[in-house]
């Protein structure tokens, strides 16, 4: 007899539009929601209002809602959970606005489990959206829906939750986003085993062709098309370099109409709902982990937070990677995927998969909320293989925070509520250099190709061991050729400010 207040996913839910496909709604994110949320209660089967046994619904912050400096372009809603609550006749007594980052819907799950367990909650909803496509599309031709809202009532606002996101030294370089971040980090994994940039984008591509095979029988997929390695890593003026080394193919595709939603109850309340048992899924482990910011990190190419994070996860579990028969990591970009398989011996071709959607450059990279559509696929593979265990790694910011969550029919033991673990960080932070400095050694560097043209941003080790980060002057002919080259790496730079207080390294 599984005890009452054991944690169980009761249902799960997705909901999508493409621009210009056929039945193409032009939904908002909360309409999108709300469908996402809909379509998880219905997946529950139950003979009872599960709407109404709702007692908390987190929604995850959307793209457009991540940073203080953003405004929503066609307005929002002033309680985001609410609004999609009340889509679906829900009125939760707790309504919670996530913090950002890609992890959060996994660590929401082990959050809500662990209350569950404890006994302070019944049954709770985790929600996310992003229409950016449709924004996308609808800005293009002039359109201004209004898509605010306003519901008021009990919200739990998390904030921006950016700390440790906002590297200002980078940023004033022109490393402002994920593209050339996490460019930073590949190129120094490139550097660590001595390949060139054709050749390690040929393994970017052999990494995500199998993506793009799942991705293209995926009905909620942004691009359902199956590519080879060598389209995948061929540049092209489709296939443009957006920062070395990546193809634009092969990073996430941000330009989605996605939501998911997850429903979670205590087994009591599941059997007072008429939720049958074969539709309960456990949750065996839930970890999080936080990392040094990038900029600190003793090792650019390498994400030891994550890697413990899995670790930690597989132990509560009582489980070992081979156990796992369906994976899902992270996959923003190729490396978090890289730094999994290589600590825990996977190869790239792995008949399991790495992905059970597609991945973020081919299913589409919702928002914040990608891993939610992840646990959702996860939630049907062990429903329909009884005994298999489902392993998802979320992952945010550059490679700065990230949950895994180990699932499966099989039942869990949460009487000690210990299944839900938050890590510590690490505490061997590199020092960052603090005022000018004259010289510097290149540890790693992305180039960003743009109409306006390409900027160089490295970072590197000042005479005093100190990280420290500038731009190359391209327009000297020795720095150009070791850069636009691929291969900087250990060179020795002279450093001069300039009048906006950039650190310009010319090669020496």
């Amino acid at each position: 007899m599984i005890a009452d207040n054991t944690p169980v996913i009761i249902g799960v839910g997705q909901h999508s539009e493409r621009v210009q496909q056929a039945g193409y709604e032009t939904l908002s994110y909360a309409d999108l929601g709300g469908r996402a949320l809909a379509a998880a209660i219905a997946d529950t089967g139950a003979d009872g209002d599960v709407a109404s046994a709702i007692d908390t619904l987190a929604a995850i912050r959307a793209f457009e809602m991540s940073r203080p400096d953003r405004q929503p372009p066609f307005g929002a809603s002033d309680n985001v959970p609410r609004s999609f609550a009340k889509r679906v006749g829900a009125d939760p007594e707790r309504a919670i606005l996530s913090t950002t980052g890609g992890q959060y819907n996994q660590h929401l799950v082990g959050e809500f489990a662990s209350d569950i367990a404890a006994g302070k909650s019944d049954c709770a909803a985790i929600v996310g959206s992003e229409a950016i496509s449709t924004f996308l599309a609808l800005a293009a031709k002039g359109e201004k829906p209004d898509w605010s809202e306003e519901v008021g009532g009990q919200l739990e606002d998390r904030g921006f939750g950016n700390d440790g996101l906002m590297e200002l030294g980078l940023f004033a370089h022109g490393a402002t986003g994920a593209i050339p971040l996490y460019a930073l980090a590949e190129n120094a994994r490139r550097a660590k085993i001595g390949k060139n940039l054709d050749e390690y984008r040929r393994e970017i591509g052999e990494l995500f062709a199998p993506f793009t095979k799942v991705a293209a029988s995926n009905p909620h997929a942004a691009a359902p098309k199956e590519r080879t390695a060598e389209e995948l890593a061929t540049i092209t003026e489709r296939n443009r370099i957006v920062a070395e080394p990546y193809a634009r193919m092969t990073v996430a595709r941000d330009q989605v109409n996605q939501a998911a939603a997850i429903v979670l109850a205590s087994a009591g309340k599941a059997r007072e709902l008429g939720v049958p048992e074969d539709q309960w899924v456990h949750i065996h482990a839930v970890s999080s982990a936080t990392e040094l910011e990038l900029s600190q990190r003793p090792d650019l190419s390498a994400n030891p937070a994550s890697i413990a994070s899995v670790e930690a996860a597989l132990e509560r579990a009582g489980r070992n990677m081979t156990e796992m028969q369906f994976l899902d990591f992270y996959s923003c970009f190729a490396i978090p995927v890289f730094n999994q398989c290589e600590h825990f011996g996977i190869a790239h071709d792995d008949p399991r998969g790495l992905t059970l959607t597609g991945g973020l450059p081919f299913f589409g990279g919702a928002g914040n909320n990608y891993s939610a559509h992840a646990i959702c696929e996860a939630v049907e593979r062990v429903r329909s293989n009884r005994g298999a265990y489902a392993l998802v790694g979320a992952n945010g910011g550059w490679m700065s925070k990230y949950a895994t969550g180990i699932y499966s029919a099989e039942p869990a033991d949460w009487s000690a509520n210990d299944r839900f673990e938050k890590l510590p960080m690490a505490t061997n932070a590199v020092p960052r250099g603090e005022g000018p400095f004259d010289s510097a050694t290149v540890e790693s560097y992305t180039i960003n190709h743009s109409k306006a043209g390409s900027d160089a941003i490295w970072l590197g080790r000042n005479a005093n061991g100190e990280r420290v980060s500038g731009n190359a002057d391209l327009s000297d002919e020795a720095t150009a050729k070791a850069f636009l080259g691929g291969q900087p790496f250990g060179a020795k730079l002279a450093v001069t400010q300039d009048k906006r207080r950039r650190n310009i390294g010319r090669v020496v």
